[in-house]
């Protein structure tokens, strides 16, 4: 049966924006240009992500062409592989006051305190105990840590930073003592060094926990991340991106950096040496135009760097967040949504080669669909993954080489282990076993996990 036409998920009239998805392009053109490899302007992208903007809804034909384009567009780019990194979570802290609507991830900083008379659900990690956590990995083979955390105010950049934040007589520069709170998350460096473990590529600090390493001086974010540099950091996730419109940022993260500071963040990173990823959280309250000058702005950042190895949509979850339970949103991305959204993704990002497809947001027969759609990297085994569950995600919280091997190989494509820069790539013989990481520093074939 024909998919019927579905608006997409947006609650436009709620939400006054300026921008809007009108274009004065049509799909046709939009659809020949991406088609003929041409750079696509924004107006082009609008007309793909909605199918054309001369009727309302999506249209299940129309949406198809675009797939087809940005699967043809992937198989030219990249081939047949599929990656997968053998990679952990490691998030140090729960603990936050920055009140992002569409998270459930944070608790309150408040409740951290020693002062506190209550219980909550939420924890920080000594530098020792995040070392130990990947210690354990990296014996087990992982070659990928990632750490985004809360922005715990007890937290600075080093020893220096705290010096100056305890001189200083600002009241807005949300910082308290450790001692004030029952676990001292220790310093962002020290975090970093502690991950630092026999050669595992730290992969951590976005643009949002930079900022909160600078507060209270006059530091940039070069000096910044290149002292996270020297302490161990390796690359730098492009999470805290949501949408980078600001007029969308004021609706669901007030308290957030804007749009212009996370570039400006992206790009120093870049500058000392670090490579990065991009993001984009999409779903709530933004509409078709916001998405794709979310994707110009990617686009352009990438002109400048060079240094952004992937791009991953992240389609918000909706569940058990804010945004949902005081009705400003009514659910997710659709389907056809969430499809359209790797593939324009693939159609408009013309100089990056990675498209990511999450099986955490998409669980596994969703994210295989989109691997057709134009993705071409299915993440990592994760091995501990709070954030998306804490927001109500049902799609587990780890990944064996064996699953992988088995769902890349049954949709005809090749598994390829990678490293975190993808400049290490492994293609793995699905018949081999076991089937394990071989790219990590201490990894041997052995797998993960029990099979």
């Amino acid at each position: 049966m024909a998919e019927a036409p579905r608006s997409a998920n947006v609650p436009r009239e709620r939400y006054d924006f300026d921008l809007q998805p009108v274009t004065a392009q049509s799909f046709e053109n939009a659809l020949a240009k991406a088609r003929d490899g041409e750079r696509l302007t924004v107006e082009d992208g609008v007309e793909l992500m909605t199918t054309g903007t001369d009727r309302d809804g999506i249209d299940p034909v129309r949406k198809e062409l675009v797939l087809e384009a940005a699967d043809r567009r992937r198989a030219a780019v990249v081939g047949d592989e599929v990656t997968f990194v053998a990679n952990l979570n490691n998030n140090v802290t729960t603990a936050c006051n920055t009140g992002c609507l569409f998270c459930n991830f944070k608790d309150r900083s408040e409740q951290f305190r020693t002062s506190h008379d209550g219980d909550h659900g939420g924890f920080t990690k000594r530098p020792h105990e995040s070392r130990e956590i990947v210690q354990d990995a990296v014996e087990k083979g992982v070659y990928e840590v990632t750490s985004v955390s809360g922005l715990h105010p007890a937290f600075a950049l080093d020893g220096e930073h705290r010096e100056l934040l305890e001189a200083s007589d600002r009241g807005d520069l949300n910082y308290r003592p450790p001692a004030e709170y029952e676990v001292d998350p220790g310093t962002y460096c020290e975090q970093i060094g502690a991950m630092a473990v026999d050669g595992v590529h730290v992969h951590s600090m976005t643009p949002e926990e930079a900022y909160h390493g600078r507060r209270g001086t006059d530091w940039n974010y070069e000096d910044v991340y290149g002292r996270l540099a020297d302490a161990g950091l390796d690359s730098v996730p492009g999470t805290a991106a949501e949408i980078l419109l600001d007029e969308v940022r004021d609706v669901i993260c007030p308290g957030k950096i804007g749009s212009e500071e996370w570039l400006e963040a992206m790009e120093a990173a870049a500058r000392v040496g670090l490579d990065t990823t991009a993001t984009i959280m999409y779903g709530h309250v933004e509409n078709e135009r916001h998405r794709v000058e979310h994707l110009a702005k990617i686009r352009r950042l990438q002109d400048r760097t060079g240094a952004i190895t992937e791009f991953v949509p992240l389609s918000f979850v909706h569940q058990q967040t804010p945004l949902y339970e005081r009705g400003m949103v009514e659910g997710g991305a659709s389907d056809a949504e969430d499809e359209l959204m790797i593939a324009v993704s693939r159609l408009f990002l013309d100089n990056v080669d990675h498209i990511q497809s999450s099986w955490v947001k998409f669980g596994d027969t969703k994210g295989l669909k989109l691997l057709s759609c134009g993705a071409d990297d299915f993440m990592g085994t994760i091995l501990s993954e709070e954030i998306t569950t804490r927001a109500g995600g049902e799609h587990g919280e780890f990944r064996s080489f064996r699953d992988y091997v088995e769902m890349i190989d049954a949709i005809g494509r090749v598994p390829v282990e990678r490293s975190t820069d993808y400049r290490q790539r492994r293609p793995v013989d699905p018949a081999a076993d076991p089937v394990g990481p071989t790219l990590g520093p201490k990894a041997d074939g052995t797998p993960l996990l029990a099979e």
